[in-house]
């Protein structure tokens, strides 16, 4: 599967984060040699009442639990927002080696927007890239923003 089609399926997962008044982000840990999605995530915060139930962090958990393992050798994660500081941390410490994101967070990116921790001199530097159907990842974020906003009026 190309990088879109993978991003797609993250998109999908952000979709349930949306239908249950999440951010709506999404996650896939995949593993590179043989394509398989091995974890999944979307955001969970609210509705777990959980500061660490982000996408990347319950797509990392999956995936460890499947591989049997912390150390995520040969994966990738797709994400559809820059991840944050925490989810940077964890993407270090499992050893992903691509992470693959739609939008930029201006706000809390610690990829490339507000900080750039993988440059950090930190023994792991998983391969960053960007922009993949960049569009659709920030339409959903806008839209649910904008929905938020009409909430509360």
């Amino acid at each position: 599967m190309t990088d879109n089609e993978f991003m797609k399926i993250a998109l999908s997962l952000a979709r349930k984060a949306f239908d249950i008044d999440e951010v709506p982000v999404g996650a896939i840990v995949v593993k590179k040699s043989t394509g398989e999605i091995v974890g999944q995530g979307f955001n969970r915060r609210e509705t777990d009442k959980n500061p660490l139930a982000h996408a990347e962090i319950a797509a990392i958990k999956e995936a460890s639990e499947k591989l049997g393992g912390w150390r995520l050798i040969d994966c990738e994660m797709f994400v559809t927002l820059e991840p944050c500081p925490m989810c940077c941390g964890a993407i270090i410490n499992s050893r992903i080696e691509r992470v693959v994101y739609g939008a930029p967070d201006f706000k809390s990116g610690s990829a490339e927007s507000v900080v750039k921790m993988f440059e950090l001199p930190f023994n792991h530097k998983p391969e960053i890239t960007s922009g993949v159907l960049k569009e659709e990842c920030s339409a959903i974020i806008s839209q649910f923003f904008l929905q938020l906003r009409e909430k509360k009026k």
